[in-house]
């Protein structure tokens, strides 16, 4: 699971700090958001005190009806010691006991001239992608015609090589050498680039470069979904090679699973124009249409008319 920090989503969505400064590096462990109109009312049996506590018109609305003994009572049970942060939407003005409480307590209290809804959906994705299960992988990621296509195989084979040929050719890095990946959802995995290495690829006998420099913002692309894994592997002449692509291959990463391609490296290959070729076949199969398929059926109506002219002239 990866870090969070309050300073991060105030970054990110460049919310204004307005009380409690000393606890903006208080940890975020919780993606699910917690709008606490029933603890104003008085009501804490099942408060989420862990969550980003997400106030709107509504509750303030409601503060605003409260005794001023009632509301700082209340709002003093709010500022847990587990809670992360409070974020008042519509860009209002929080309650004064709230920001003397957060000062007291270092519970930060941020501002977003974001709508209560609007800005509750963007940080549940942002919050749900930042914390999802993750695992690092040794590798490449390009997106190739919209297709993540993360490029495998062992130190000196081609990988980065081959990144920059793809770019050349109008398609966009996601990150070199180290792929973070993050299962947001069943099945569904994202990838980035450490920040140390955003944008950055290196090259045998170059170095390191940046591509966004070189190549402009359309060569690069901050995450990806993957979809497929392409390995690359030292041609091996006593091992056999898939050469029809009717059995689909599997890799599992996380608790996903993704399709997986073994490509043989030799002196001669387009490496890289066969992974253009592979995402768009990865695009017509999800389409419904696979080659290898047609393939199997034209061959067996072939064998099936033989059979036929053989059985008539057997017959004569």
């Amino acid at each position: 699971m990866g870090e969070l920090t309050v300073e991060d989503i105030m970054n990110r969505f460049g919310l204004e700090l307005i009380a409690g400064h000393e606890g903006i590096h208080r940890h975020i462990n919780m993606s699910d958001i917690s709008r606490p109109g029933l603890e104003m009312a008085g009501y804490f049996d099942y408060y989420p005190s862990e969550r980003v506590q997400l106030i709107g018109r509504k509750e303030m609305s409601f503060l605003e009806t409260l005794p001023s003994i009632t509301r700082r009572k209340r709002l003093e049970r709010l500022c847990s010691e587990d809670t992360p942060a409070f974020i008042i939407a519509h860009g209002e003005e929080g309650p004064r006991e709230l920001s003397q409480l957060a000062d007291e307590k270092n519970v930060p209290v941020l501002r977003t001239d974001y709508k209560t809804t609007q800005f509750s959906g963007m940080l549940t994705n942002y919050l749900v992608g930042q914390l999802a299960p993750m695992t690092t992988v040794h590798g490449v990621l390009v997106d190739v015609y919209g297709v993540g296509v993360l490029i495998t195989g062992g130190s000196g084979v081609g990988k980065s090589e081959t990144a920059l040929e793809l770019i050349k050719k109008g398609h966009r890095l996601v990150a070199d050498d180290s792929v973070e990946i993050r299962q947001v959802s069943e099945n569904v995995l994202i990838g980035t680039s450490p920040k140390l290495l955003k944008h950055m690829l290196e090259i045998r006998g170059i170095g390191i470069i940046d591509m966004m420099t070189l190549f402009g913002a359309s060569a690069v692309k901050d995450d990806k979904r993957v979809l497929l894994a392409v390995d690359l592997e030292i041609w091996d002449e006593d091992k056999h090679y898939d050469r029809l692509g009717i059995d689909e291959e599997k890799i599992e990463i996380l608790d996903s699973q993704i399709t997986r391609l073994s490509v043989p490296v030799r002196p001669g290959r387009n490496i890289a124009v066969i992974i253009e070729v592979a995402a768009m076949d990865y695009r017509m199969k999800r389409l419904g249409f696979n080659a290898a398929d047609e393939f199997t059926k034209r061959l067996d109506q072939a064998i099936a008319e033989n059979a036929e002219i053989l059985k008539a002239e057997e017959s004569d």
